[in-house]
């Protein structure tokens, strides 16, 4: 390593060090781009920070942030989940384990419609939460089900991560999210078969719901399911389907499921203006945060990159004598590592250009390495000391200690990551719809100009014989 190559790995261990300490993230890493920049770099540093927060401002992937932020809080105030809950609780009261299936379920198709976390995993708590204690349902698995359904919502679209995720790598933001499908039910999936294996070999673990609570006829249980499912059905064509058939980017799309998402709350009756001035209110805050840690981690990787220490750090991880898979298995769990730190935005933003290269280097398909970091990231919200969830669910069920939530989680971390092993292993668990659609005529998703630009480029260098990976501080338009 030179002095330049050096300096930058100083930089970066004092980037972690600052943020472990509690400094914000954002302003952390601009003041040490800058600083750790012009003693470098000298003053073309401002240069280098000031092109590349314009190049950033032209992606137009960005716009659909905010657009699918503000759909999932206008769907909190609809009352959709509640709806799925009741219709579901209804039909599968019977059944042993029903609650369990009942929170996945609604967490699933909630997380489909609005993509959200913290309000998911709380209002399942006070719905859930009291009926499984007074169902006498096992405290642990309750928790864990509860936490795990939850944190669903960051990997199956829309996702806000995966909106992120997309300009980072250089791809397709309607690939991402049809590379997320696979990945994202079978984890549900693997969590229902999970809760109701148990609760058939041990039925004290999860009774059905008491014969007092059921409903007296069917007909009402097939109203509130059509009532639950139906909204969820339309707001998920008008912005998924959309997108997957090729009739609009991610952008028109977001827009589109936020007009839809306020379209419901009128017709259920619930708009209110002051409602929705504090969902914009949240909005703002929310899409501020990311997008001010998106625009400094972009100036910091650049500079990190001009130093020549991002390519020292992938030549040398592509120099570890393993086979790919097992270096792939390497950067897989230094990012479920950083998960524990860090929430998802610091580690798409900030650690995963500077991984990139390393998957690309090893001929990994872009599109399938976004994804599997998306389904890593999800620990991000299970494992402590961050973990998110467990204080969301905490506020909601106080009964249950931390303790008790923590332990429910660890048990959903490990089908998680048996979760990680398949995609890795099968990678066509993800990657079947991508290739589904793009070998059928006439569905692909529209590029929009920047994602055009980025392909033109790409094109451009592959054929010039120079490795390209868009988006990352290793690209030429970062050197």
């Amino acid at each position: 390593m030179d002095a330049l190559q050096w300096l930058g790995m100083a930089m970066l261990l004092v980037m972690l060090f600052a943020i472990f300490i509690g400094l914000p993230i954002a302003f952390t890493l601009l003041f040490l781009a800058l600083i750790f920049g012009f003693v470098g770099l000298g003053s073309i540093v401002f240069d280098l920070a000031y092109l590349q927060t314009i190049g950033m401002m032209k992606q137009d992937e960005f716009v659909a942030v905010p657009m699918f932020v503000l759909m999932g809080y206008i769907c909190d105030q609809a009352g959709l989940m509640e709806r799925l809950f009741i219709a579901f609780r209804d039909l599968f009261a019977p059944v042993r384990g029903a609650l369990y299936i009942v929170v996945l379920l609604t967490a699933t198709l909630f997380g489909i419609a609005a993509g959200t976390v913290g309000a998911t995993v709380v209002l399942l708590g006070i719905m859930a939460g009291p009926m499984m204690i007074r169902s006498g349902y096992d405290a642990r698995m309750s928790a864990g089900a509860i936490t795990a359904g939850g944190t669903l919502g960051i990997l199956i679209p829309p996702s806000v991560m995966l909106v992120v995720m997309g300009p980072v790598l250089g791809v397709s933001v309607a690939k991402l999210y049809e590379a997320a499908f696979g990945p994202g039910f079978l984890l549900s999936g693997m969590y229902i078969a999970y809760c109701m294996g148990r609760s058939f070999l041990n039925p004290k673990l999860g009774p059905p719901v008491p014969v007092e609570e059921r409903p007296k006829s069917w007909k009402p249980v097939l109203w509130e399911c059509l009532v639950g499912m139906v909204p969820v059905t339309v707001l998920t064509v008008a912005t998924l389907g959309v997108i997957i058939i090729g009739l609009t980017t991610s952008t028109e799309a977001a827009s589109l499921g936020a007009l839809g998402a306020i379209l419901m709350v009128i017709a259920y009756g619930r708009f209110t203006w002051k409602g929705l001035f504090e969902a914009c209110q949240m909005t703002l805050s929310s899409t501020a945060m990311v997008l001010f840690l998106a625009a400094t981690s972009n100036i910091f990787g650049a500079v990190f990159a001009r130093l020549g220490t991002a390519t020292w750090i992938t030549e040398s991880l592509l120099a570890v004598p393993l086979p790919p898979i097992g270096t792939m298995a390497l950067l897989l769990t230094l990012i479920f590592l950083l998960g524990w730190p860090f929430e998802w935005p610091a580690i798409v933003l900030i650690f995963l250009p500077m991984l990139a290269p390393v998957a690309a280097g090893l001929n990994y398909d872009m599109v399938f390495f976004g994804t599997i970091v998306a389904v890593v990231l999800q620990t991000a919200f299970l494992s402590p000391p961050v973990a998110m969830s467990a204080y969301y669910l905490k506020q909601a069920v106080r009964e249950w200690s931390l303790a008790t939530i923590y332990k429910g989680m660890a048990d959903f971390m490990v089908i998680q990551c048996i979760a990680v092993a398949l995609v890795l292993l099968f990678p066509k668990i993800a990657m079947w719809l991508p290739d589904a659609l793009e070998d059928e005529p006439g569905v692909q998703a529209p590029l929009t100009p920047a994602e055009a630009g980025v392909e033109e480029k790409a094109r451009d260098e592959l054929e010039s014989g120079d490795r390209y990976l868009p988006g990352t501080p290793s690209s030429p338009q970062n050197r």
